[in-house]
């Protein structure tokens, strides 16, 4: 049974920073492919950050240089600092996971998700 638990969510000013974790249970996270994705209000949901098996990292051009992807594979985890945060950040983020991802951006590239864990810039 696979499952994906994100944490560290929360309310954080402007310009602040927070560190998400997402833990899983039941995946090898060391030979899978981990990302993370956040979502607005009435907004779709979008990739932000992916490392892939090979340790290909990827972001999405409006997280470039604030954020941070890293994997720690002996605690199965995998984690998202997110410095000089805007308002924009604020969303719903979720961590995905899947053995082979085509685009590693896309939502759609992904099988298993976590329940998410909530970021407000404000």
């Amino acid at each position: 049974h696979v499952q994906l638990v994100e944490s560290g969510g929360g309310s954080v000013q402007p310009g602040g920073s927070v560190r998400l974790s997402c833990v899983a249970s039941g995946y090898d996270v060391s030979v899978n492919c981990m990302g993370w994705f956040r979502q607005a209000p009435g907004k779709k949901r979008e990739g932000i950050a992916v490392i892939e098996t090979n340790g290909k990292i990827t972001y999405a051009d409006s997280v470039k240089g604030r954020f941070t992807i890293s994997k720690d594979n002996a605690k199965n985890a995998v984690y998202l600092q997110m410095n000089s945060l805007k308002p924009e950040d604020t969303g719903m983020y979720y961590c995905a996971a899947n053995r082979w991802v085509g685009l590693a951006l896309s939502p759609f590239s992904y099988n298993f998700w976590g329940p998410g864990t909530q970021v407000t810039v404000s």
